[in-house]
């Protein structure tokens, strides 16, 4: 070939590829684990807090729905003319429980999470009337500027339940107030005229 001709380049050789598993990137690969595995404990437990505050939020708001619907029930009672005061009173607490037991949607209405019997107990301070069943307590007030009827006509009457939820998330139920039996006692009380 003469000194001065050159060769034509021919096609173009594609650069040296460097194999996919060497061993630099298989040290990213094992960083990018160790990372992960780092942020999914936090990440885990922060969604089982999310979990866990659902749950009490939606017995909460569950107990104050029934816990109103059971006092609008004892405000509007007919009363039995044909029955006695204290009667009408069991009477009135019965309805009064059965419409909180149905109001109570999805939470157990048994044992240990919420309780109520087939008894009630009365007691009496100066105009304040309270019975109470288990979890339940309806309490029949007198205001001063009313007067004193059979049918309890004008009187306050207060409505408290009690729901203990279960905590099932650990690190949650360490910090929050717990019952003897380890669940969140979650109470709901409404006052109503009685009507």
């Amino acid at each position: 070939m003469p000194p001065t001709a050159r060769r034509s380049p021919g096609p173009a050789r594609p650069p040296a590829r460097r194999h996919l598993w060497s061993r630099g990137h298989r040290r990213e690969d094992g960083q990018s684990l160790v990372e992960f595995s780092l942020i999914l404990m936090p990440l885990f437990l922060l969604i089982l807090g999310i979990v866990q505050f659902g749950f009490i939020f939606n017995t909460y708001i569950t107990m104050s729905n029934a816990t109103r619907e059971a006092a609008r029930e004892g405000s509007i009672y007919i009363y039995n003319w044909t029955a006695t005061k204290s009667l009408n009173d069991l009477y009135r607490n019965n309805s009064i429980e059965a419409t909180l037991l149905a109001s109570m949607n999805g939470l157990s209405t048994a044992a240990p999470q919420f309780t109520t019997g087939s008894t009630w107990t009365s007691a009496t301070s100066g105009t304040t009337v309270t019975y109470t069943n288990g979890d339940l307590s309806v309490v029949y007030t007198l205001p001063a500027t009313v007067g004193d009827t059979d049918a309890r006509t004008g009187w306050q009457i207060t409505v408290r339940a009690t729901y203990h939820q279960d905590l099932v998330i650990l690190l949650i139920s360490a910090l929050l107030p717990r019952d003897a039996n380890g669940r969140l006692g979650l109470g709901s009380e409404v006052t109503m005229v009685i009507n």
